[in-house]
Formats: structure tokens, sequence, C-alpha cells
């Protein structure tokens, strides 16, 4: 009868090992950068929630079979919008040959069976007719008169 729990217990454990969910988490790290320029605001969101990140940065974020919207602003920059798309992981295979139905079905609920890249970019573009910073002109001295 010992022989008999240990077994069920071993098996139980292995099939719970092999997780998408236990191996790799509910959620995950996205870097997001927004080329060429840094300290956007940007805002991620899914049916799930929103999170913020000033770029560059890191956001984390919890594994969705939804795609991910990303929106980015910066002063003297376009507005610039992305969409993080959500894969198929392949831990989710695992789970068919190992831990069967049940496997699969706690990775379907917690989104496990899903991910994003783990870097996006969301380029941005310069607003036509932002102001340039001014040069600096070196200063004159009283009894020096300008040239030209």
């Amino acid at each position: 009868m010992t022989f008999v729990r240990l077994a069920a217990i071993a098996a139980l454990s292995l099939s719970l090992g092999a997780c998408a969910t236990v191996i790799k988490g509910g959620s995950q790290s996205v870097a997001i950068t927004t080329p060429p320029t840094t300290g956007a605001n940007c805002t991620l969101s899914d049916p799930e929630g929103t999170w913020n990140v000033v770029s560059p940065g890191v956001v984390t974020v919890p594994r969705s079979k939804n795609n991910m919207a990303v929106r980015c602003t910066k002063e003297g920059w376009q507005d610039a919008a992305g969409n993080i798309p959500s894969t198929f992981d392949g831990w989710t295979l695992g789970n068919i040959l190992i831990g069967g139905v049940i496997g699969v079905g706690i990775d379907a609920a917690s989104g496990a069976m899903n991910e994003y890249p783990n870097a996006f970019q969301v380029p941005m573009t310069k607003k036509e007719g932002a102001m340039k910073p001014l040069r600096s002109v070196p200063e004159l001295d009283r009894n020096q008169t300008p040239t030209s």
C-alpha cells in the first residue's frame, strides 16, 4: 500500500512540475524602448489591467492570451502606439505529453500557455516644427564691438 501511495505522489508531482504555470509563472517582464528617444511615458494595457513604464524600462505584466496595447507619449514627439503580440508558449506541449488535460487547463486558466516578447520597440517621430535648442552665443566684452 505504501508503494502505491508513493507512486501516486511521484506521478502527481511530475505532472504538476511540467506545468508552464509552475515553471514559467503567471507573469513576465517586457522591456520597452522608444527609439530614437528615451524618457517617453508608456502605458501598456489589456483586459486585465494597465501598467506604466518610462522608456527604456522594464515592466512586469501577467501572461495572457490577449495582445497588449502600448501607447507612448513625450513632449516634442508624436504619440506612438503598438500592439505587443501574445504567442503560444512551447511549454504547453510538455503538458499535453506529461500533465495531460489538467496541466493544459491550468496553463490556459493562468495565461501561462502564452507569452509576450521579452523586448518591444515603439518607434517615435519628432514633431514637425518642434523647437530646437538655442545655440549658445559667446558673451561680448562691453568694450568690443560686434563684427560681421
